[in-house]
């Protein structure tokens, strides 16, 4: 209870600091630049070099670089009052250290891809520590292994892992330029999670920044913290700074198709069909599905000859009617710019340029995830939506496999029974003339697809998966005034099931102050009568 106390002082005492400096302000408090010229660095490289506030002439560019979704470069969204584009772990240990001493608040940015911008904007006076400086991989072959930093991208990865060896690879994401730090905290679901299960599974150590400023590893940090931050989400816990990961075995050669179908050639009912197939498949096949206003696609990876893979989907789905000719034979970093949906006509060399995102859009996500097949109706009912709305896509993303296998309490990712998760995408190019009017029409027309499912999928609660955030779900209040109760049943519950309450009580012994908070941060939970 005193512990307790303690926060509830603190709390207060940052959120008078908050209501006297306004969140739009552009003036960096002195003593947070004292505290940052204070400290030595063993490189003699000044954190200050580094440091870019909001009338340096780089400051607008670096801002906007790592805005993945354009909802948030207008000129509505809070600025920070400073980013930070660490160069080394001493310039992340005093960022963490002067930001806490300071009041202000750090937002953790990788690549920036959170859908909800949580990792560059905030409505109380921040800054942002930029890790995309921390680019390191180094490749371990003989012990099978390697060490990445936080800045570096999927596609970065990806490529490092290919250049060492022809046999090797890591279950990551499909979209190569996301940034691993928010992808591996999240868990990080791709082609292969079937056979190798999540990325954040595949976490073996890891080096973190702690609310104090010291640098932790897996031995150091314990058990817990180590397995809070494999899923339990980014930017509650601390700053990673580098992840050490197992690598996977793939063979010289894997096998990926494309398909697409019309409504005349039974789009709807393929992929109805999809999910009755998909959970009894081996698990050396992922068949990912979408559907838009134009049909309905598959896309697959299979760890294997295409002969093996033609002979499995004649008996296990012959509905798709899939020909050799719509399958390449490729090695595995081929097949990992094949299925990015990058277009075509670049090579493998595309994966390191983490500048080239032609996806960057205003964006909305939503998400379910499905334990048993639902009705033929449901599937009816989001094509005939997506006949009328522009700019939209459903995308089904297959579980199974190895994650069945998984207890759901091994990582805070909890959702291992899931057969497939639905994601509900709208991507537009430009708002309206007044700023707004664009925005607000797509994303309600996104809630009504999410209300028109409503009677399909499991509701108790309606799961979600952390890395599609979706703050329309429910949001921390104004800093230290969220309770734990609240964002069980708001959020916390729909990402991560039971396992929410054990992330809350490691979140109240690593950082009772809350000093790492966000909208839909780990609250801190001290004793059982936070919960009421």
């Amino acid at each position: 209870m005193m512990m307790k106390g303690v926060f509830i002082i603190l709390s207060s005492v940052c959120y008078l600091f908050l209501l006297i400096l306004p969140a739009n302000s552009s003036l960096i408090p002195e003593n947070f630049i004292h505290c940052l010229s204070d400290h030595q660095f063993p490189s003699n490289t000044s954190i200050l070099s580094v440091v870019y506030a909001t009338t340096n002439t780089s400051y607008q560019s670096i801002l906007d670089s790592s805005v993945q979704n354009l909802r948030f470069l207008s000129s509505a969204t809070p600025r920070p009052l400073a980013i930070i584009t660490a160069l080394e772990y001493s310039h992340v240990q005093t960022a963490v250290t002067c930001s806490k001493s300071n009041g202000l608040q750090i937002r953790i940015r990788s690549g920036g891809h959170d859908f909800e911008g949580l990792s560059y904007r905030s409505q109380v006076p921040f800054v942002i520590l930029d890790l995309r400086n921390l680019k390191s991989v180094t490749i371990d072959i003989e012990d099978e292994s390697a060490w990445v930093e936080s800045g570096v991208t999927i596609g970065e990865l990806c490529y490092a892992i290919a250049e060492k060896s022809p046999v090797h690879g890591f279950p990551a994401g499909s979209y190569p330029g996301v940034g691993i730090g928010g992808h591996f905290s999240g868990g990080g679901i791709g082609y292969l999670a079937r056979k190798y299960g999540l990325a954040a599974d595949n976490v073996i150590d890891a080096l973190i920044v702690d609310v104090n400023g010291r640098i932790l590893d897996k031995e150091s940090m314990g058990g817990d913290l180590f397995w809070a931050i494999r899923g339990g989400g980014g930017g509650s816990f601390g700053v990673v700074l580098a992840w050490r990961i197992k690598l996977v075995k793939v063979p010289e050669v894997v096998t990926a198709f494309k398909l697409s179908r019309t409504s005349e050639q039974g789009a709807v009912d393929l992929l109805h069909k999809w999910q009755y197939v998909q959970p009894k498949l081996n698990e050396k096949i992922t068949i990912m599905a979408a559907l838009n206003k134009l049909g309905a696609g598959f896309s697959s990876l299979f760890i294997g000859r295409v002969e093996e893979l033609l002979e499995m989907m004649e008996e296990e789905f012959p509905e798709l009617q899939l020909r050799k000719e719509d399958c390449t034979e490729m090695n595995w970093i081929e097949s990992v710019l094949f299925l990015s949906g990058y277009p075509g006509g670049h090579t493998i060399e595309i994966l390191k340029n983490r500048a080239y995102n032609p996806f960057r859009a205003h964006l909305k996500l939503k998400t379910n995830l499905i334990h048993q097949p639902i009705p033929y109706e449901a599937f009816q009912g989001m094509r005939n939506w997506s006949t009328g709305v522009d700019f939209s896509s459903i995308y089904f993303q297959p579980y199974g496999g190895i994650m069945e296998r998984i207890s759901e309490s091994e990582t805070p990712f909890p959702h291992r029974k899931v057969q497939y998760e639905i994601l509900y995408l709208m991507g537009w190019m430009e708002d309206g003339k007044d700023g707004k009017s664009s925005s607000e029409k797509y994303i309600h027309q996104l809630r009504e697809l999410y209300e028109l499912m409503t009677p399909y999928v499991p509701n108790n609660p309606r799961s979600a998966y952390v890395n599609s955030r979706d703050l329309d779900l429910g949001t921390n209040g104004v800093f230290g005034t969220t309770t734990y109760s609240k964002a069980k049943n708001d959020w916390g519950s729909r990402y991560f099931k039971n396992n929410f309450r054990k992330l809350a009580i490691i979140k109240g012994k690593v950082d009772p102050t809350n000093f790492f908070y966000h909208e839909q941060s780990i609250p801190p939970l001290f004793d059982t009568h936070d919960e009421l």
